[in-house]
Formats: C-alpha cells, sequence, structure tokens
C-alpha cells in the first residue's frame, strides 16, 4: 500500500509539471518554446548578410529566431500595407524614413517604442527623428543610412591624366574631356525614373541649395522652390544630359550599371548601397567614388539619408521577444555586424563603429569637412498632391528630353507644391 501511495504520488507531480514549469518561466503558453520572428525588407539581396546578424543575437536568446523575409523595392510600401490591413504582417520590419511610416504610425500599425532600454543612449535625437512621430515618440529603432556620390573609373582617369573635380563647372570640363576620348561620361539613364530623382537630382540638390539649412529655408517659406538655387540644381541635370549614353531613356538601372563595369562609362552618380553589387562583380579595374561638387569650392554638401529603420507590428504576438531584438540593435555589437556585413549601409550609432571594407570607408570618409543632408524630398514634401519628389523626378526627366528648361522646371516645383504646401503659398514674405 505505501508503495502505490509513492507511484500515485510521483505520477502527480510528473503531471504538474508542465503547470509549474509554466510558472517558473513566467510563459503561461509558451514555456521554454523557441519563438520565431518574422522581419520584412525591401533589401533582397542581404538574406545571406542578415542571416549573419540575426544569428549572432539569436546566440544570446537562443529561445528567439529570426526569418528574414524580404520584398522586391518597387513593391515593399504596397505589400507592407496590404499585409498589414490583413493582419498578415511580419512581427518586424523595415521602415521607410519621415512621413511613409509616420503614417503607419498613425494608423495603428507601429508599436510605440518609448522608453525602449537602449535608444536614447546609441542614438542622438536627430538620427531618431526620421522614425518619430512630430512630438518625438519614437516608433522605429534607427538602422541605417545610407551616402550619394559619383563612382569613377580611376585607371580611366589615370589615363586621361584627370584629377577629381571640385566644383560643378570642373565635373562637366572633365565630362567633356571623357566624351572627347571616347567613353560615356555618366552611365546613368532615366529606364527606371526613380534613379533620375533619387541618385541624380537629389545626389547633387543639396550643393546647390546649401545642405540642411538651405533646405530649412524652403520648408518654413524664406525661399521659394523656384528660386535660382533651385533653378540651379536643375541646370546641373541639363549640364549632364549631352553626357549621357544614348538612348538613355531605354536604359535601366542594371544597364547603368553594367555601363560602368564594362568600362564603357568613366562615372556614375549612385548611392552607397550598391558597393557589394560592384565589388560581386569583380571588375578588372581600380574603381572609387568622389563628392557630388557643387557650384563652387564653398559649397560642400553630401547627401547622407536616413534610410532603414526597424518597427514593431503592433499586432505582433511576440512584443515582449521582439523588443529585446530591438533593444539588441542599439548594440555596438549590432551597429558593427550591420556595418561590416552590409558594405555601404552605415549604422547611425553614437559609437561609431570601425569598418573593414575600402570602398565602404571611402564613401564615409566623403563626410569630413561638408554638411550633410537627406533626400530632399523626404521630410516635407511627399505628404501631399502633387508631393515633391514626383515633381523633382518627373520636371529633370523633361529636362533631359528637351523639353523644359530650368528654370520652367523651377517654376512647376513652385507651383506644384503651393497646391498644399503651405510654406510654398506664401513664401519670400
Amino acid at each position: 500500500m505505501k508503495n502505490k501511495c509513492v507511484f500515485l504520488l510521483m505520477i502527480a507531480v510528473f503531471l504538474a509539471m508542465p503547470v509549474i514549469n509554466a510558472f517558473a518561466t513566467g510563459d503561461g503558453e509558451k514555456g521554454g518554446e523557441a519563438v520565431t520572428l518574422t522581419m520584412g525588407s525591401w533589401r533582397v539581396d542581404d538574406v545571406k548578410q542578415i542571416k549573419k546578424i540575426c544569428d549572432a543575437f539569436s546566440r544570446k536568446y537562443p529561445d528567439i529566431r529570426i526569418k528574414f523575409d524580404p520584398t522586391n523595392p518597387p513593391e515593399y510600401n504596397a505589400v507592407l500595407r496590404t499585409q498589414l490591413e490583413g493582419g498578415t504582417a511580419p512581427d518586424l520590419f523595415y521602415l521607410r524614413s519621415f512621413g511613409i511610416s509616420r503614417q503607419l504610425y498613425k494608423e495603428g500599425y507601429l508599436e510605440n517604442l518609448k522608453g525602449l532600454p537602449g535608444l536614447n543612449d546609441a542614438f542622438t535625437k536627430e538620427s531618431i527623428m526620421p522614425w518619430a512621430d512630430t512630438d518625438g515618440t519614437p516608433y522605429g529603432v534607427p538602422l541605417l543610412a545610407v551616402s550619394h556620390g559619383i563612382y569613377y573609373n580611376v585607371d580611366i582617369f589615370k589615363k586621361l591624366s584627370l584629377s577629381i573635380p571640385g566644383t560643378w563647372p570642373e565635373l562637366i570640363k572633365t565630362a567633356r574631356a571623357i566624351k572627347d576620348a571616347g567613353y560615356v561620361p555618366f552611365a546613368n539613364a532615366s529606364g527606371d525614373e526613380w534613379t533620375i530623382a533619387e541618385i541624380v537630382f537629389m545626389n547633387l540638390a543639396p550643393a546647390f541649395i546649401g545642405g540642411y539649412e538651405g533646405r530649412m529655408q524652403y520648408e518654413t517659406g524664406k525661399r521659394c522652390f523656384n528660386d535660382e538655387h533651385v533653378a540651379a540644381a536643375f541646370q546641373a541635370v541639363a549640364d549632364m544630359a549631352p553626357y549621357l549614353p544614348k538612348g538613355q531613356e531605354a536604359l535601366n538601372y542594371y544597364d547603368s550599371q553594367q555601363l560602368f563595369l564594362m568600362q564603357k562609362a568613366a562615372m556614375w552618380m549612385g548611392g552607397s548601397w550598391d558597393i557589394s553589387f560592384f565589388e560581386s562583380e569583380n571588375p578588372d579595374f581600380e574603381w572609387s567614388v568622389f563628392a557630388t561638387p557643387g557650384p563652387t569650392e564653398k559649397d560642400k554638401y553630401i547627401c547622407f539619408h536616413m534610410d532603414a529603420g526597424m518597427g514593431l507590428n503592433s499586432k505582433s504576438k511576440y512584443k515582449a521577444e521582439a523588443k529585446l531584438f530591438l533593444e539588441w540593435l542599439t548594440t555596438k555589437e549590432a551597429a558593427t555586424l550591420f556595418g561590416n556585413e552590409l558594405p555601404g549601409f552605415f549604422p547611425v550609432h553614437k559609437d561609431i563603429p570601425s569598418l573593414t571594407n575600402k570602398h565602404a570607408d571611402a564613401f564615409l570618409s566623403l563626410n569630413k569637412g561638408r554638411g550633410l543632408d537627406v533626400r530632399w524630398a523626404w521630410p516635407s514634401l511627399l505628404d501631399g498632391s502633387p508631393d515633391g519628389y514626383s515633381l523633382m523626378q518627373n520636371n529633370a526627366i523633361l529636362i533631359l528630353k528637351g523639353e523644359l528648361t530650368a528654370k520652367q522646371a523651377a517654376d512647376a516645383l513652385q507651383k506644384g507644391l503651393a497646391q498644399w504646401f503651405e510654406p510654398a503659398k506664401n513664401c519670400g514674405n
């Protein structure tokens, strides 16, 4: 009888163990089970690199795994919104900076991250702002910035005895010499229209409008969008037109890259995000980058764009685990991994990590001694119709086609924005 009682007691203890374990872990339902978080992104080229980064996190938190599920860049915004509206969005996802992600927060799709450990210690207020509401409430962890400049074939420059131009007139003079030697000066083309907005016009614009300080003059109504600075920026696009590839309107982004890689073109206005692509192609020539010059030697500015933040789906079932990942993103370890696994994507951590990639380091070094600003349209000009991005893009393309003058393009920008953007309605007063 005694043995039977002991046996029954053992059975009772065994049956109670799941309940005991659940209370011990503080997780009534999951009780020690591994959790898989999904992560959305527009970076389809980074699957291998992101896995390595996420594996580093999982070594610290073995019960949390990250599944990276990217979407092609042109479709990302629409796909993410569809997922959010349908309740199928990832737990974590990349956030565009400024207005696009801010709208998602206002609609309740993003978790408020106020008080997230490490956020305010790791990042400046300025770097948090692109992923914060107008009252300063953060809804995203700053992740990566990208830089803009001009890729160039070092071998061709040496062959033609060309030096790095320090002003825009010198750049056009250099382009003329390159064309006379039988090369295409700039590989850029408008077959993919977004490239004219983002890696041509908004690449050169900071040096013509005066960087952040100049941009704020327009956003506060102190300058009109058709003043001499804006007209000069559009004129720079006109200056480039004779030095683009023949039939450029039919060439897409990839075609432009190949013209540069095949050494048919000596320069390419581009962004730091393409470093890995160029390196993967292993070209048999030396290449590097230089800063897009301004009208004079004094006009030293770089488009250094706050590109990606990381947000938390407000409907995620695993918010506690996701917040642990977001907290880890604020560490120098995470910043160093992102900076070196993804050359050309620069962490904006206060404690800047050392970069091992020479091309990424060359791009980042362009910031020294220059004013930095984001792409012109992003902070304030995307919220109405017609939006500033489309106006800059479409009018620049019309300039390349010879259908608009620089002054007409600037006037069209002012007229379009004045339809909804208050500072443009009463500018110059």
